[in-house]
């Protein structure tokens, strides 16, 4: 008898929870990962491509059920090193090298200092260019123009070494526009 209390109690807990979280105004979502990196809506929601996101398509507190479905299945992982599940390269070079000298820019500008690292060869295959060497010469050589002054800000940073990494044609950098 219990037990039976305890299931029903559980039952209408979650269902007045679901009940509640509908009916309750949502805040505005935060843009998923895609959406920021891509610039565009992703084809899934928070819980992130896999088999999960295939079989739940809908947005709020089911996205639980997606994300749990990915972590058992191991489709997520399998998913996002084949290119299958819903787990497509979004091709957003320009995106991906912004996000990422913002996200790095300590280490990037330690790297640019030696002319070489490992976030140099990051940059390098995230904006697709030919050469981590050519790359990190070029952003060492240009370092005074890049980091100006100790407060110069992130968004200053980012576009010196998009602008220097588009303007040198040497560098090929396919992914970042021209």
């Amino acid at each position: 008898m219990r037990k039976t209390i305890w299931i029903a109690m559980v039952g209408m807990t979650f269902a007045a929870s679901t009940a509640l979280a509908e009916d309750a105004a949502a805040p505005a979502p935060a843009p998923s990962a895609q959406k920021v990196v891509a610039g565009k809506k992703g084809k899934f929601g928070t819980a992130g491509c896999g088999l999960g996101s295939m079989i739940i398509s809908s947005g709020g507190i089911v996205q639980i059920f997606a994300a749990t479905t990915n972590g058992t299945s191991a489709s997520q992982t399998f998913g996002i090193t084949s290119g299958t599940s819903n787990c497509e390269d979004s091709g957003s070079g320009g995106d991906s090298a912004r996000v990422f000298v913002e996200a790095n820019r300590v280490a990037l500008a330690k790297d640019i200092s030696r002319g070489t690292g490992e976030t140099i060869d990051n940059l390098t295959a995230i904006a697709g260019c030919a050469d981590s060497k050519a790359v990190g010469s070029t952003l060492q050589h240009n370092f005074k123009a890049i980091f100006p002054a100790a407060s110069v800000s992130s968004e200053q940073v980012t576009d010196s070494i998009l602008s220097t990494l588009k303007s040198d044609a040497s560098l090929a950098c396919s992914t970042i526009g021209g």
